[in-house]
């Protein structure tokens, strides 16, 4: 007898890469359209009352933050109803506010309200109070006494 011949070498099937790798932008085109699909939903723009004004088409409906000075504060402590003017000096917007307000809201003071207009009047849901970045310790009894007076 003679021995066999071997045999030749088994061919493999080659795969197409196409279904792998539609399957795979597939992937990231639903984790993309997942992640930044709403995302120009939930963007909150901070601008100022002047800067609104000019863009109001653009950002009516929209979650804002709007910064600026306090003017015409009306507080009821007991309802927790604050009602006031934003403003930049170029433009005026009233807020209504209800929840509790910190010691450092006053007239003429910075503040930065969230919420979005109803009509030409701001519905806060969030109040942020600017305060000034300075700080200086008293030296003397008299400089304490005269900040306490003015903190009154």
């Amino acid at each position: 007898m003679t021995p066999a011949a071997p045999l030749p070498r088994a061919r493999r099937r080659r795969r197409n890469p196409l279904p792998i790798v539609l399957g795979v932008v597939a992937l990231v085109a639903l984790t993309a359209f997942i992640a930044f699909g709403n995302l120009g939903k939930s963007l909150e723009y901070f601008v100022t009352p002047t800067e609104y004004t000019q863009q109001r088409a653009e950002l009516e409906g929209r979650p804002l933050r709007i910064g600026g000075l306090v003017k015409a504060v009306q507080y009821n402590p007991q309802t927790l109803d604050l009602r006031f003017n934003v403003t930049d000096g170029g433009a005026t917007f009233p807020v209504q506010y209800r929840g509790a307000v910190s010691d450092l809201f006053k007239e003429n003071q910075g503040v930065v309200v969230r919420g979005e207009f109803q009509g030409n009047t701001f519905h806060a849901s969030e109040l942020v109070v600017k305060h000034s970045e300075e700080y200086h310790v008293p030296q003397t009894q008299a400089e304490l006494k005269d900040l306490l007076k003015q903190s009154e």
